[in-house]
């Protein structure tokens, strides 16, 4: 554990406080959730509480304190003899203090009384009131306690602000080891899509494919899926987040592919699209050629200085012109774009933020303007192209459902596409399902 980035980045958010006038934030990670009757879903701490400590225990909080003198202080379950036997090993409020860098800890049944001496006579409470009610009502019963002091002559924050606002903006740009752990979780992704490439065949399932890709995630370290595996066969690839995994493979069909691992919490996040039986159809070739070109136009406007927004406005002059020439759409690029006649066939944005999240914390757009890529920052770049069966399209372009994801990283001179390893021309991915073959 890098224990100097965590104290960085708490430091950091500690200035931007007190820039704001000071106060305490409190930050908690994510409770336990039972799956079913007495056993629980594997534990992912939350992803602002691990981004400031790297601590992933559930029943822990952190509190930072700034104030003249800055503090941190971390509330976490106390050592526990018996329950290490069952369930592993814990720190302890000790233990984490050293290992952590924390300047202070405290067993986590102390949280709201030590919290309400903390609290008293603050200029602002930094929370998140919303995002988890049972947590809240710890937060408002601490605040009534210290408000039922001010015959005592303390007071409670008068004011309280989003602490994730700040964190939101400090997650966006990554530091280098942010970025070196999302170049290695891309890599491992990458590899994966390339066994599940060179595994698929007619007569496979969905759900066979996607176990390939588990075990390619797992076996190089990643700790989960990042998300929901998606492998979509024929017409389940026009459905955007079809996660049902149990078709069988059809010779004939394209096979949508949408998945990533995480590691050390980190999400890579990539999309490929390829035949079942290794080799494009026409219809499908240029299908997948268009998207392709757009995906390539698209990438070619991230650089810094460029809004968030001409990645997507790239992929659209692409798809839409080329949905023309293959008369799927009629009328000018200008009107096809203005009456937005092409959402019929690609329907979502091209790119979203990557990181701790799938899709990670950062703002879009500050008021009407679309937000200005910096170096440091990480995006998705995602065309498709999905084309449902209708009596007004050619048959030879039904069910073909076509995405190509990559995984962007600004620098100070353009891009640096994180995903490269995982193939996406023609020649590349049939070269690479020839192999399986």
């Amino acid at each position: 554990m890098n224990v100097s980035a965590f104290l960085q980045r708490r430091n950091t958010l500690i200035e931007r406080m007190q820039r704001a006038g000071g106060g305490v934030a409190v930050i908690p990670t994510a409770p336990e959730q039972l799956r079913n009757r007495d056993a629980h879903f594997p534990y992912r701490a939350d992803s602002y509480f691990q981004y400031l400590t790297g601590f992933n225990e559930p029943e822990a909080v952190l509190v930072l304190i700034a104030g003249a003198e800055a503090s941190s202080v971390l509330f976490c379950r106390e050592k526990n003899p018996e329950r290490e036997v069952w369930d592993g090993f814990r720190y302890g409020p000790e233990g984490a203090c050293a290992a952590l860098g924390i300047d202070a800890a405290h067993a986590f049944g102390e949280f709201e009384p030590k919290l309400a001496d903390i609290l008293a006579d603050q200029p602002a409470l930094w929370f998140s009131l919303g995002h988890d009610a049972p947590f809240d009502a710890h937060i408002i019963a601490t605040l009534n306690t210290v408000r039922a002091q001010t015959r005592a002559g303390k007071r409670a924050p008068p004011v309280i602000r989003d602490v994730r606002c700040e964190l939101d903006a400090m997650r966006l740009i990554k530091d280098a080891g942010e970025l070196d752990t999302m170049r290695r979780v891309a890599t491992i992704s990458a590899a994966a899509h390339l066994r599940a490439m060179r595994f698929v065949a007619p007569g496979r399932f969905e759900y066979e494919v996607e176990a390939e890709l588990l075990h390619e995630f797992r076996r190089h370290g990643c700790e989960f899926p990042a998300y929901t595996s998606i492998v979509a066969g024929g017409a389940g690839a026009c459905v955007l987040h079809y996660v049902d995994n149990n078709r069988e493979l059809r010779d004939g069909d394209l096979l949508l592919i949408d998945a990533g691992g995480e590691l050390s919490g980190y999400a890579a996040d990539i999309t490929r699209t390829f035949p079942v039986n290794g080799r494009f159809s026409g219809a499908q070739a240029d299908i997948y050629d268009l998207v392709l070109d757009a995906q390539s136009a698209a990438i070619a406007a991230v650089r810094p200085g460029a809004t968030f927004v001409e990645a997507h406005d790239a992929a659209v002059k692409v798809l839409a012109q080329g949905l023309i020439d293959f008369k799927l759409l009629h009328g000018t690029l200008e009107s096809v774009i203005t009456s937005e006649s092409y959402k019929r066939f690609y329907m979502h944005r091209t790119s979203h933020w990557l990181g701790k999240d799938v899709h990670d914390a950062g703002e879009y757009k500050h008021g009407e303007q679309s937000a200005t890529l910096a170096a440091g920052m990480v995006l998705t770049v995602e065309p498709g192209c999905y084309i449902r069966a209708a009596d007004d399209i050619p048959e030879a372009f039904w069910n073909i459902g076509v995405r190509i994801e990559d995984d962007v990283a600004v620098t100070v001179g353009g891009c640096e596409i994180l995903t490269i390893a995982a193939p996406k021309t023609i020649a590349a991915i049939e070269a690479v399902m020839a192999e399986g073959r």
